[in-house]
């Protein structure tokens, strides 16, 4: 039940990924996907690891990513900062609102960076990332992303690489807006049960320790697995830190009484 990964180059990546991944000689690895299974394929869960910024970017919704005949669903993400150097910041939103002509002129002439918000992040932050939330991670993060299966990313600006730009995409989606940093951010640690999505596209939990009563009715049906701290075992096999594993239900999961795991499932799509 233990999902295949797939790891892919970037040019912000690593050349060095911290245990328990490995990294091929040569190359810079910035994400590690593990594969959605055909049960859950509205969600995919993936590390991210940076040595340099990412390009500014946002996503359509769903609603934008129909109208517009794409034949595939929009994006809405939420990270969790597992690992932050010294100084590794996020933007996301803006420090003052922006219509879409002056944020095209922004992107364009390089700006954008200086006008977004910058959030200075350590371990256990958490944050979700609304469809059309302008947004950019900083070098020095290791975070777990969770977020619809969809790979549709309109880039605003990206430092001169080169690399495709969206800009006229990205400009009548993007919402030149501050972040609400009070409803879509929380701190997360280890020693509690928290739930930190619910909805509309996915639910996820923190979970120390077993599902109590309340969190085992929500969870009904296939889910995925994620343990941040100790293992556990789902259909009899072990899954650790570093992995991401399919459970038919939440009965089929061994939770470590002193591990701590992340579980999420596709509320509808």
């Amino acid at each position: 039940m233990i999902l295949e990964t797939r790891t892919v180059e970037k040019v912000w990546g690593r050349d060095r990924l911290p245990a328990p991944f490995s990294t091929p000689d040569g190359q810079r690895i910035g994400e590690v996907w593990f594969e959605p299974p055909a049960a859950l394929d509205g969600l995919l869960v993936k590390y991210i690891f940076t040595s340099e910024k990412l390009s500014v970017q946002c996503h359509p919704s769903d609603e934008q990513t129909r109208a517009m005949g794409l034949g595939q669903r929009g994006k809405e993400e939420c990270w969790l900062v597992v690992d932050a150097e010294p100084e590794a910041a996020l933007g996301i939103g803006f420090d003052s609102p922006l219509d879409h002509d002056a944020l095209r002129e922004a992107a364009e002439d390089g700006s954008i960076e200086e006008l977004l918000t910058w959030h200075q992040v350590k371990a256990g932050d958490f944050f979700y990332i609304p469809a059309n939330t302008v947004h950019v991670i900083g070098p020095g993060c290791t975070i777990i992303e969770i977020q619809q299966n969809s790979d549709i990313t309109y880039r605003l600006y990206d430092y001169g690489r080169p690399r495709e730009l969206h800009r006229e995409e990205a400009a009548r989606i993007a919402l030149g807006e501050r972040y609400d940093l009070a409803a879509n951010s929380t701190y997360v640690g280890h020693e509690s049960d928290i739930n930190l999505v619910d909805g509309p596209f996915f639910r996820l939990d923190q979970l120390a320790g077993g599902p109590d009563a309340a969190i085992s009715a929500r969870y009904r049906g296939p889910l995925l697995v994620i343990p941040r701290e100790g293992s556990v075992i789902v259909e009899g096999e072990t899954v650790s830190p570093g992995q991401c594993a399919l459970a038919m239900e939440i009965d089929a999961v061994q939770f470590a009484e002193t591990g701590t795991c992340l579980i999420a499932q596709p509320m509808s799509d």
